[in-house]
């Protein structure tokens, strides 16, 4: 396969990893209400794993003695 003209650099970042500007762009925004909520709910979920990695545990050495 022939080119019809060598790509510039841009040109080949463009076709590898397409165009990334306007709406792909990452925005920052102030925490609010849901992020609040969200992080309230991990640290709720971390709890209830901390908890049942525990009891696991406990169960192997009530099992292993």
């Amino acid at each position: 396969m022939q080119r019809l003209r060598p790509l510039n650099e841009q040109e080949c970042y463009l076709r590898c990893y397409g165009w990334v500007g306007g709406d792909d762009a990452v925005r920052v925004t102030k925490p609010g209400k849901e992020a609040a909520e969200a992080t309230e709910a991990t640290a709720v979920m971390t709890e209830r794993i901390r908890i049942a990695f525990e009891r696991l545990i406990d169960e192997d050495e009530a099992q292993a003695a």
